[in-house]
């Protein structure tokens, strides 16, 4: 039986990345005219995502001296009074930038469930996918000044963020290797011969559009060629590239892929780009907890305060929002196998930039390891609706999903403490 069929979007991205010689689906880009970021900027949201469950007790809630306090020892902050992780000594000098919450609660303990709420405010449903921060970011507050994709992934994240029901075209677009001048974002054949195929391109196109055009106008198919054209051309690319940064700048980051991430970030926060996610593996310690969170540390300590000092000098941690944060913590006890295990009930994350107070300590957790739930606790659903709220969006707005069901972006309230603006 022969059945109808309409063009997909997918099918137009497709047929467009070939004709173009790349080789990547070309992601939402809701774009039009490259510009510098001036005296007045919109605000970005930037998150450092620690994959697999960083550990609060070896982050930014130690207890040492206690039996669940591990190895780790306490250093001062640069917030008075505030004592983080030994291991976190570059940051520790930094942490005046940010706020530090010790009390988030989740319901989710495992790595995918946890991250998806982590990334959307949401408990996952089966029906429904809900948008990411990020993604409602660029959808409420896209830029008219940039020409490359305005929510980028860098590094590679295990469950990177999603448009959800606001569509693909929110996904982030991903960069799995940080510094190398992005992937496939450039024609991969000479100009003379890419004429040649957007040509032949359009009359493809032309053909196909008969009888159809409302259909092939639903799928963007045109939007997405001129965009990944626009893009292709644009100086705005050079953000991805780290070549031209100064070698002692570069080394201060760190010459690894997070690193690298870091300080493209800062890079692409410079030409606007409304939302970025750099991401850092590793945090699963589910045995050798201590040895596994300090090699962490060891590369994330001097990437994140360089990017923090650096966003400072340069005037761009006013208007982005930093959030660091990974899927849950890790548990007071430490097993027989020397590790720490999943614990959704009382852990860390940093908080800053963007008009937000900073140097704000928020919720503290049990030393003794002995309740499991700790004082002032923070719901994630809050933490989101205090961001989208800095970033002015009406974090309660409802929108209709794609079969009609009305959806806020989300559940919370802002988090009173840091609603005040500095």
């Amino acid at each position: 039986m022969m059945t109808s069929y309409t063009p997909s979007r997918r099918h137009f991205l497709r047929m467009a990345a070939s004709a173009l010689g790349l080789s990547f689906a070309v992601p939402g880009l809701e774009l039009k005219a490259a510009g510098q970021r001036g005296d007045e900027r919109a605000k970005s949201f930037l998150t450092i995502w620690l994959g697999g469950g960083p550990s609060q007790l070896e982050t930014w809630d130690p207890h040492p001296g206690t039996r669940i306090g591990g190895e780790v020892k306490a250093i001062k902050t640069t917030i008075p009074g505030v004592e983080i992780a030994d291991l976190f000594p570059q940051t520790a000098e930094q942490l005046h930038h940010m706020s530090v919450i010790r009390s988030l609660v989740s319901k989710e303990g495992d790595h995918e469930r946890a991250s998806y709420m982590l990334h959307t405010g949401y408990r996952p449903e089966p029906t429904l996918v809900h948008p990411s921060i990020g993604a409602i970011a660029i959808h409420e507050r896209p830029s008219d000044t940039v020409e490359i994709p305005q929510f980028i992934s860098l590094g590679d994240a295990n469950f990177p963020p999603r448009g959800g029901f606001l569509g693909d075209r929110f996904d982030a677009y991903r960069i799995f290797n940080p510094g190398e001048n992005g992937q496939n974002l450039s024609p991969l054949v000479e100009q003379s011969r890419q004429e040649r195929r957007l040509q032949n391109l359009s009359v493809v196109s032309q053909s196909f559009m008969r009888g159809r055009k409302t259909k092939v106008e639903q799928t963007l198919h045109q939007h997405t060629v001129d965009a990944a054209l626009r893009m292709m051309t644009s100086e705005q690319l050079k953000a991805f590239s780290v070549e031209s940064e100064p070698k002692d700048l570069r080394a201060a980051y760190g010459d690894h892929a997070f690193g690298k991430g870091c300080l493209v970030a800062r890079r692409l926060l410079e030409v606007g780009v409304r939302s970025i996610e750099v991401a850092l593996q590793g945090f699963d310690t589910h045995t050798k907890n201590h040895e596994g969170q300090s090699a962490r540390a060891k590369i994330l300590d001097p990437a994140l305060a360089t990017l923090l000092n650096d966003l400072a000098d340069r005037d761009l941690l006013q208007s982005t929002i930093v959030l660091v944060t990974g899927e849950f913590g890790r548990t007071p006890n430490i097993n027989p196998l020397a590790g720490r295990d999943h614990w959704p009930n009382g852990f860390s994350c940093l908080l800053g930039g963007g008009g937000l107070p900073n140097g704000i300590v928020i919720g503290e957790t049990d030393p003794e390891g002995e309740k499991n739930k700790p004082k002032d606790p923070v719901e994630v659903a809050d933490l989101y609706a205090t961001v989208l709220d800095r970033l002015g969006i009406d974090y309660a707005k409802e929108v209709l999903t794609p079969i009609g069901r009305p959806m806020k972006f989300c559940a919370g309230q802002p988090i009173e403490r840091l609603s005040a603006t500095v």
